[in-house]
């Protein structure tokens, strides 16, 4: 059977004038029209394609990398409104549909939005929606804390940043706690903080506790380095002018810096600090 909406490897079966047709195991086919064919493709080989339905409902394979596969998130451009709904830039020719009563307001041409791909049981098409809370799995955390995961930060809420997780859980990334540039549609690392009984997720996009230290000293180094040997950076230095210059909290900068320091490769003054 054909997957629609992810990358399938099939067999080249036979090449026509408009293109070769992909096989499976099971003797279902598919055209790769001409233009999406590699030049050095010949039948018998196993090739990599995405399957879709182009623009006349006609299920089809590219070799066009799309920006998002069946059951993902992604943060999309929308090419088009139009009285049927809004359609959105994912890489390929045909552009991907949003319903109207997929959108939480009426989308708008040339914004950004983060939306799942999932099938219209309805109609057997791939469609996007915007009402990405009810596709969360929120009951089988398969995750650990202080574990690397990655994140695209997908909504503002007054407590800080909600994040959808691996393609698969939400996670909130408290306000107090962003010490760096992130905005939704910002793709990035995080780290497991908690799990709670209510099995809701919080996030970190620092590691916790001494482990975080390194990669921060690391940074110290790549500043002082990239500033001629000094930052004007103190333990008495604002929080907010601390995360401006090097995206991490106070607390973690006085911890890293005071691990340079200790193996002196670092020296501290009143009016900062400077490479030894």
């Amino acid at each position: 059977m054909l997957d629609l909406g992810v990358k399938n490897t099939l067999r080249i079966l036979r090449g026509t004038g408009v293109g070769m047709f992909l096989g499976d195991a099971e003797g279902n086919d598919v055209l790769l029209p001409k233009k999406y064919i590699p030049e050095d493709a010949i039948v018998g080989d196993d090739i990599e394609v995405f399957i879709y339905r182009d623009s006349e409902d006609r299920i089809i394979a590219t070799t066009l990398e799309p920006k998002i596969q069946l059951n993902e998130f992604a943060y999309l451009q929308v090419k088009a409104v139009t009285q049927v709904g809004a359609f959105l830039d994912w890489g390929l020719e045909k552009d991907l549909f949003v319903p109207f009563r997929e959108q939480n307001k009426k989308m708008e041409v040339d914004k950004w939005y983060v939306v799942y791909l999932y099938i219209d049981e309805d109609t057997d098409r791939l469609a996007a929606s915007c009402k990405v809370n009810r596709f969360f799995e929120k009951e089988n955390i398969d995750l650990t804390i202080g574990q690397e995961v990655d994140i695209l930060v997908f909504e503002e809420t007054d407590l800080g940043m909600n994040a959808i997780i691996n393609n698969r859980y939400k996670g909130l990334i408290y306000e107090n706690e962003i010490f760096q540039r992130i905005k939704v549609g910002t793709r990035t690392k995080a780290y497991v903080k908690n799990i709670r009984d209510d099995k809701r997720i919080d996030l970190s996009l620092q590691k916790q506790g001494y482990a975080n230290v390194e990669p921060n000293a690391e940074r110290i180094l790549e500043k002082l380095k990239a500033n001629n040997g000094f930052l004007d950076l103190t333990d008495k230095s604002d929080a907010n002018y601390v995360m401006y210059q090097l995206e991490m909290s106070k607390k973690t900068f006085k911890k890293a810096a005071g691990a340079l320091y200790r193996q002196r490769i670092i020296r501290i003054e009143e009016d900062g600090i400077y490479l030894n």
